[in-house]
């Protein structure tokens, strides 16, 4: 296996991870904050199929934009705990 397969095979194993990190958090930062490193992962393996343009728009956008929101978004909600 070479080198390049090896890493395009630990951002997609990274890819996969994250995005059940987003969907079993129950925080929404948590879950945002595991967004924006799937963000992240993402716009690398874009970079990796050689797409640069894309990945550059992915990490800004993706990455940075959007969890922005999110956060901003989270902030005005108020925390409220299950009773189990």
């Amino acid at each position: 296996m070479t080198p390049f397969l090896l890493l395009q095979a630990l951002v997609l194993l990274g890819l996969i991870v994250t995005a059940v990190l987003i969907i079993s958090f129950k925080d929404l930062l948590a879950a945002a904050l595991a967004f924006a490193a799937f963000s992240l992962l993402l716009s690398l393996e874009f970079y990796l199929l050689q797409a640069p343009d894309v990945a550059i728009a992915e990490a800004g956008i993706g990455a940075g934009l959007t969890t922005a929101i999110f956060i901003i978004a989270i902030r005005g909600t108020q925390r409220h705990e299950e009773k189990n």
